[in-house]
């Protein structure tokens, strides 16, 4: 049985590993400026969130993607968090 401090945590922290991510973009109007979101698919399809993102916020988020060994999404604080990234 978890003790107090484990179960205080569970309940401030949702946390999953995000496992998939698909990015698109929309067309809002002909000529109008669209918007990119990423679908976070979270522990293999339990959960989703979708994320609307800034044109300029793309490109950086892709590459630490790309680069990271392990990616968790906080749900309720919602935190993208990129783990194992080389420090130069």
């Amino acid at each position: 049985m978890p003790d107090q401090d484990e179960q205080g945590l569970e309940r401030r922290y949702k946390v999953r590993q995000v496992t998939n991510v698909q990015a698109s973009w929309t067309e809002r109007r002909r000529g109008d400026e669209g918007t990119f979101t990423l679908q976070l698919i979270l522990d293999n399809g339990v959960e989703e969130y979708i994320l609307a993102v800034e044109a300029e916020d793309l490109e950086p988020m892709l590459t630490l993607f790309a680069k990271s060994g392990y990616v968790t999404f906080d749900l309720d604080r919602k935190v993208l968090m990129f783990s194992n990234l080389a420090v130069k």
